[in-house]
């Protein structure tokens, strides 16, 4: 298996190990089976282990030190196909899934667009017009009589030439090419089909009775048509091509719309940037030539060249694009900002921190590529299904003709039912059933903020059924936060506020950063205190507008022989016991508030767990908090299991005891100590405002730090792995009904053809409604 999350340069292979990792671009696959016979050969190499991709038209290729990329590339050329490693990442670059299946591209890697020549897909659709302008009088002659005037045949033939030479050559290009190497594919099956019916025609027009002058017959659905020599197939074989072209076609725009999210993810940063240098003045550069440690201006309006932290000034950032979140998140001096989102209110100057492949874009870009390149378990049955479907219908198709002429049903009847049996088979389907459905459902959740790492994790969060949830930072906002003011009887709370924030704000303790940011939101500007002491473990003391305050434990106050008041001795007693931090604040030798201090729960917590629960999952909180912190916590949010008081290295065995009772975990959590727990539960979603460590050991990264993300995350994963169940259901049905079908006789080889043309897109498309996906 192909590790994820591997990320590579245009020129060098990643090293996971002793082992190296690249990624080719394949061109020239125009069926399941081409990416079959493809991951076959390059897993024949010693040390080689390779995945091959229809639908991206990519493989994830891990090999050992003894192999090289030149080597892995020359065994796809000697299979047939085209293979090089992808360019790097730019605007306007198209990605794999872009180029389409139209082995036009051939020779040309997908995702580089060509610099001369059309555009593989105005090729595709010119000879699809071409088939369809001179099929349809060739079809119409041949189901209405009253069209069928003298020497109509010779008419329908001169049509029907340049469709199965220029409009249908891409198939027979592709299955030239094949048989070369020993192999067939889907465009052999087309070819040969699509080839006999016109070459019977032909003969059948200069050797036999259909060539005389005046000879017509009516189209039929079924076989049975009278005098074998009589009858011929142009409206068949034009038909096929047209019906053919128009699915590859269709199927290869759908395809493109399937990979349009992660060309947009790729699409979103900012292309130049004004760099500040050491002497003030100002220069625009490419984003590329950022380095850690530059300064640089985003005026408003501007999107944020790469992740950094602001040094000057304030705003208000937009991260829509990256977190699906609307709301804009203000930043001030020392908070971090994404690069590609959008400074939508003042001037900032921001110090570059990550740049490049490790920005947290190119992370998402990289997350979202690995899980669209990968393959569910029942998709490996479908691959190897596919590696030998060709060869299964051409025998097929033989064991047809010869068991139709056995029984004496005459050639008509059994070249009918073989070149049925060769248009109708599809592959193509059981190729697209699982990639199109994941790129279009790991697309969608990109868009959201959901990032899904593969289609083992879409297995995993349908068995679910208990979600553990870290505190800090998970359900609650991991700062601490100003909740609540009680005064003595003739206190004032603004007056409160101004004096505690004054003389906390000149002091860098959590809690005291908490008090000064709540005054400051409530009351404004904060004066400025003098005389500011800091009392040791205890608070702060100082001068603010004539007052001498002092803000802290009781301990400090009592110090200064003051006492509380039995009011806000009790308003301290309660605040305690629900769990909060309680603050005193005196001035004048009077106790005149108790302030409560606590990590709030985020205000989309409660709607989060219910959310959850509808999913059918019973949720848990874990953290190390004391238990009264813990039970206030879950009773304000509706859990009602809790595991508090649990160090780090504790919370495995809090997963593994779950497991042990026979439960599915999934866990949600953010800091460096969910790592271990995260990688230990069953379904893994580590929330991406939180640490490298959280993410890596993730299935599902929730970009924004909403819980509510996470019942998204599980619904749209479910909704995707049903989308990719009922693919693959389809194509399997339709070749397990149809070949028989085709085999009995009872399908006429154009209608055939439509069949097999509809039953790739219908995959596609069904898998395109997973973008219409949203949010709760």
């Amino acid at each position: 298996m192909t590790p994820t999350g591997t990320s590579r340069s245009a020129s060098t292979g990643a090293q996971t190990g002793s082992s190296s990792a690249v990624e080719l671009v394949i061109g020239g696959m125009t069926c399941a089976s081409c990416a079959a016979r493809v991951e076959k050969k390059l897993n024949r190499m010693d040390g080689v282990e390779a995945t091959v991709n229809y639908a991206t038209e990519k493989a994830k290729v891990t090999f050992a030190p003894a192999v090289s990329v030149a080597e892995l590339i020359a065994t796809v050329e000697a299979t047939g196909y085209t293979a090089e490693e992808p360019a790097p990442a730019r605007t306007g670059t198209r990605t794999g899934t872009e180029a389409g299946t139209e082995p036009e591209a051939s020779g040309a890697a997908p995702d580089a667009e060509p610099s001369e020549g059309p555009h593989p897909l105005r090729t595709l659709r010119r000879r699809l017009l071409t088939a369809i302008v001179l099929a349809v009088p060739v079809i119409a002659m041949s189901m209405v009589p009253a069209l069928q005037f003298a020497y109509w045949q010779w008419l329908s033939l001169a049509l029907t030439v340049p469709v199965v030479t220029y409009a249908a050559w891409p198939f027979h290009r592709a299955a030239w090419t094949n048989a070369r190497h020993g192999a067939a594919t889907m465009d052999t099956l087309i070819s040969v089909g699509t080839s006999a019916a016109f070459l019977w025609s032909v003969w059948a027009l200069c050797f036999g009775t259909a060539g005389m002058i005046g000879m017509t017959h009516p189209f039929e659905l079924t076989i049975g048509r009278s005098d074998g020599a009589g009858n011929i197939y142009l409206e068949a074989s034009a038909g096929v091509t047209a019906f053919l072209l128009a699915g590859r076609y269709f199927e290869a725009r759908s395809k493109r719309k399937a990979g349009a999210a992660l060309r947009a993810l790729l699409e979103l940063g900012a292309k130049s940037v004004t760099v500040l240098r050491p002497d003030g003045s100002e220069h625009t550069v490419p984003t590329a030539e950022l380095a850690v440690g530059d300064r640089f201006l985003v005026r408003p309006g501007e999107k944020i060249a790469t992740d950094g932290t602001v040094v000057e000034g304030t705003s208000a950032v937009d991260a829509s694009m990256l977190t699906g979140e609307s709301v804009p998140v203000e930043v001030a001096p020392g908070d971090t900002v994404t690069g590609a989102t959008l400074n939508a209110g003042g001037r900032l100057v921001v110090e570059a921190t990550r740049i490049g492949a490790d920005t947290q874009l190119a992370r998402m870009a990289r997350l979202v590529e690995d899980a669209q390149n990968g393959k569910a378990s029942a998709q490996r049955l479908a691959d190897r299904i596919s590696a030998v479907f060709v060869p299964a219908v051409i025998l097929l198709a033989l064991a047809t003709l010869g068991a139709w002429l056995a029984t004496g049903s005459g050639i008509t009847a059994a070249f009918t039912a073989a070149v049925a049996v060769l248009i109708i088979a599809c592959p193509c389907a059981l190729g697209l059933a699982t990639p199109t459905a994941l790129m279009v459902g790991t697309g969608r959740g990109a868009q959201l903020g959901i990032l899904i790492k593969g289609p083992e994790v879409l297995e995993t969060t349908r068995e679910v059924d208990t979600i553990v949830l870290d505190k800090t930072g998970t359900v609650t906002t991991g700062r601490m936060t100003l909740l609540a003011t009680h005064t003595a009887t003739t206190t004032e709370v603004a007056e409160v506020l101004r004096l505690a924030g004054a003389l906390e704000h000149a002091s860098e303790h959590p809690i005291a950063r908490a008090v000064a940011e709540g005054a400051a939101a409530e009351v404004g500007t904060l004066p400025t205190p003098e005389d500011f002491a800091n009392v040791a473990g205890l608070g702060v003391r100082g001068v603010v507008e004539g007052h001498a305050v002092l803000v802290g434990r009781e301990k400090l106050l009592a110090q200064w022989s003051i006492g509380l008041t039995p009011e806000l001795k009790k308003a301290k007693e309660e605040a305690e016991t629900a769990g909060r931090t309680v603050i005193a604040v005196a001035w004048d030798g009077e106790a005149r508030a108790v302030l409560e201090v606590a990590d709030a729960v985020k205000e989309t917590s409660p709607e989060a767990i219910r959310r959850l629960r509808a999913l059918g999952l019973t949720p848990i909180l874990l953290t190390g908090d004391n238990r009264a912190v813990a039970e206030a916590v879950a009773a304000e949010v509706g859990i009602e299991k809790v595991y508090a008081e649990v160090m780090p290295e504790d919370k495995v065995a809090v997963i593994k005891s779950l497991q042990e009772e026979g439960r599915s975990v999934a866990m949600v959590g953010d800091g460096v100590n969910d790592a271990a727990a995260l990688a230990q539960a069953d379904l893994g979603l580590a929330m991406g405002t939180g640490t490298d460590a959280a993410i890596e050991a993730g299935d599902l990264t929730l970009v924004r730090g909403d819980l509510r993300a996470a019942a998204d995350a599980i619904r749209l994963s479910r909704k995707t792995l049903g989308t990719i169940k009922s693919n693959l259901f389809w194509a399997f049905a339709y070749n397990v009904a149809a070949l028989p079908l085709a085999a009995s006789g009872l399908l006429n080889p154009m209608i055939a053809g439509a069949a097999m043309a509809f039953s790739s897109v219908f995959v596609v498309a069904n898998s395109l409604r997973l973008r219409g996906f949203k949010a709760t």
